[in-house]
């Protein structure tokens, strides 16, 4: 039987990825409830107390071959990862809390457990000032900023992260915001250039956010930024142009960890069976830092985007009228102090079959926000680094498992389906190792019969 009837693909060449030695350093925009929650997890994972559960990078097996091959290993052993033992910690927040103190406040972690069996090392980290500007997150209070206008604020970025370099004596470097959610920013005028954005940050142009000041800094220093938030930021056209330029690795956008990622599982199984959807309610209740930033409307409306998208990208009602033409879908998000970063989400899914006979669809879900958000920024750190030792910059469309909204090339609709970005991002570690896809279309099995 000739290669073309496998379900698995012409096996190519590997790529040259440089080997992962020296220390990997890790800067964290923000250092609240999901950046000391990856770092403590780390930390407690390299001591043996706790297990990375949640982290496919650290648990997570891959296929290798046909099914009667009998080959799965860990992802880990498979490609070159950075080892946790060599991450060091760096970060930038509001305020002047240590790693320790932060993890304390953020109520995430059991205190005797889980945090003071690694004070020390919490205690050692601590956030360089922010660049923040209180008019894209009125609800953020903290004075640990940077001060001057906006060039001042990127130049003093850019020296902090080669300050960093230096003195933790780290090979490489990965950025990741961790961040609340700044104000809604439409793409605009200055967003499209080099010169364009630069001529903006000298304006002190009010389009020009803290995260697109950091997403800059980290490109121009040659470090991959990925981005946690829904904020604008390496989505912009000339952050993305200047990414592809200078071969940096970005991804984003906003971490894809409760009620989206619930959407992402179901509302493929509802097109995959053709019924239809006339209405999709959902609503959240959340405590920590995130949601009283998301309390303010402005900021809000960039998470409201984020959160909606979904759905029209998977359904896509303008190629299924009948199914989805009339659907109508809500998401809102509510402050609720006494939950902390426990998130509870609802949703009320009706639902049409056989001859428009409505049915219903009821989730909730009790998750905890940075239990989920950590193993997922834990990963992208990883894949971030083995991208930029592959040579991989620009968008790094093969993450979009991680994110609600996917960044892609210009012109091409996100892929949200879970298990397409999944099967997209083991495509890819097999393609960087030279093995073979795998298309799962299965002839061979029975063809050689």
């Amino acid at each position: 039987m000739g290669p073309e009837s496998h379900s698995v693909g012409a096996m190519s060449d590997p790529r040259t990825i440089a080997p992962a030695e020296g220390k990997l350093g890790v800067l964290t925009v923000g250092l609240g409830a999901v950046a000391t929650t990856l770092i403590a997890g780390v930390e407690l994972t390299r001591r043996g107390i706790g297990k990375p559960f949640g982290s496919m990078t650290q648990m997570g097996t891959i296929r290798i071959g046909k099914r009667t091959d009998d080959d799965t290993r860990l992802i880990k052993d498979f490609v070159p990862l950075a080892k946790l033992d060599d991450i060091v910690w760096g970060a930038w927040d509001v305020f002047p809390d240590d790693a320790y103190v932060a993890a304390s406040r953020a109520g995430v972690l059991e205190q005797g457990k889980h945090i003071e069996s690694i004070a020390d090392t919490l205690r050692d980290i601590r956030p360089m000032k922010a660049a923040f500007e209180r008019k894209y997150a009125r609800n953020l209070t903290g004075e640990h900023v940077k001060p001057g206008n906006k060039r001042d604020m990127l130049n003093a970025i850019r020296a902090d992260i080669n300050a960093f370099r230096d003195e933790k004596k780290v090979d490489r470097i990965v950025m990741i915001w961790c961040a609340s959610t700044v104000i809604y920013i439409e793409p605009g005028p200055a967003h499209q250039s080099i010169e364009s954005l630069e001529a903006a940050i000298d304006a002190n142009d009010e389009t020009i956010s803290p995260a697109m000041l950091y997403a800059y800094a980290a490109i121009l220093e040659g470090v991959p930024f990925s981005n946690g938030s829904p904020n604008l930021a390496v989505d912009t056209p000339v952050l993305r142009e200047l990414s592809t330029k200078m071969n940096v690795p970005i991804s984003g956008k906003d971490f894809k960890t409760g009620q989206t990622l619930m959407k992402t599982v179901l509302a493929p199984m509802v097109k995959a069976r053709q019924l239809g959807v006339s209405g999709w309610y959902s609503t959240n209740i959340l405590g920590n830092r995130d949601g009283e930033v998301l309390d303010a409307p402005e900021n809000f409306k960039t998470k409201e985007e984020s959160k909606l998208g979904v759905l029209e990208d998977i359904l896509e009602p303008a190629k299924n009228p009948d199914l989805y033409g009339d659907i109508f879908h809500k998401v809102q998000i509510n402050y609720y102090p006494p939950r902390g970063d426990n998130k509870e989400g609802w949703d009320n899914i009706d639902i049409f079959g056989w001859m428009g006979y409505d049915m219903q669809i009821k989730v909730n879900f009790l998750c905890r926000d940075s239990i989920l958000a950590a193993p997922l920024a834990l990963d992208l750190v990883l894949y971030s680094d083995l991208a930029q030792r592959a040579g991989l910059g620009g968008i790094q469309e093969w993450l979009s498992f991680y994110f609600k909204s996917p960044q892609v090339a210009p012109g091409l609709y996100p892929e949200h389906d879970l298990f397409i970005q999944l099967t997209k991002l083991k495509n890819t570690l097999r393609w960087m190792m030279g093995e073979d896809t795998i298309t799962h279309l299965g002839r061979e099995y029975y063809d050689e019969i």
